[in-house]
């Protein structure tokens, strides 16, 4: 400890660059939910789905953001809480652990409607979390990864849909298809599908240009939007936003580490070189 003091008595303090540099690379690093196109068209759709108490399944590819559509969802549609009375809870996110078999999806959510799961048969955690769900009226149950729910678990969240007459959302990627197509009285529930798919053409372009205004917000432009630029993203991310996320910040943070102030041509080069 002594020694670790002496050796920043030597170094000194950092250098007002320095302290720059770390402040923009957390702010580079925060995860941020953006307003996108097919974001919106998403949740319109689950809106719909949401008042009519109608059951469906997201689908498409990793990595193409879906569980942050999701997750943001939910945000936007908060807990409401009184003082004295229940928190009424619209819309519930949840994300199974693997293998996830009937106590642990009834574990999953009562915890994230913030009540206490009770020890017991898992007839005592099914009771208990049908009674938390209609105690915080929840209209919507979105199930992220749900293609890691025991074949055995699809008959109680079957049983959410049947029993409780709410919206019930499973996400996943096409093993989920796989999955539910197994157990016809699921997949019947289900057949309701959204598929969230990768970015190309325009939508690629505008994306980026997003990304670069609202998220990265260099001291100067990058003109990720040229032709060069773009050719150079869509070979490394093919379309999915969230390698697209990945590549950006990333250069960002080792563009301002070198002492650029924007994303050079090589260095970007360098960055998507390794997410080929």
């Amino acid at each position: 400890m002594a020694q670790a003091q002496e050796w920043a008595e030597v170094l000194g303090e950092p250098k007002l660059d320095e302290v720059w540099l770390q402040v923009e690379t957390a702010r580079l690093r925060k995860k941020t939910i953006l307003p996108l196109d097919h974001v919106r068209l998403l949740h319109d759709w689950l809106d719909g789905k949401r008042k009519a108490r109608q059951s469906c399944r997201i689908v498409g590819e990793s990595r193409t953001g879906k569980s942050i559509a999701c997750e943001a969802y939910f945000h936007r549609n908060k807990p409401q809480q009184e003082t004295g009375k229940k928190p009424i809870v619209p819309v519930v996110y949840i994300q199974p652990p693997q293998k996830c078999g009937p106590k642990e999806l009834f574990k999953e959510i009562i915890e994230f409607l913030k009540y206490r799961a009770t020890k017991g048969t898992v007839t005592d955690f099914r009771g208990r979390t049908i009674e938390v769900l209609k105690g915080c009226e929840v209209e919507m149950l979105i199930i992220d990864e749900a293609d890691r729910l025991k074949p055995e678990t699809f008959a109680d969240v079957r049983d959410f849909y049947d029993k409780l007459a709410i919206s019930v959302v499973l996400v996943g990627t096409d093993r989920l298809d796989a999955v539910i197509r197994r157990d016809e009285q699921v997949y019947n529930r289900f057949r309701a599908c959204h598929r969230f798919g990768k970015l190309s053409g325009g939508d690629f372009a505008k994306t980026v240009k997003v990304w670069e205004q609202t998220i990265l917000k260099l001291p100067v432009s990058s003109n990720l939007t040229s032709k060069p630029m773009l050719k150079i993203l869509l070979e490394a991310t093919a379309g999915y936003i969230g390698r697209l996320d990945e590549v950006l910040r990333e250069s960002a943070i080792r563009a301002l580490t070198q002492g650029l102030k924007k994303i050079e041509k090589p260095v970007l080069k360098e960055v998507a070189w390794e997410y080929k």
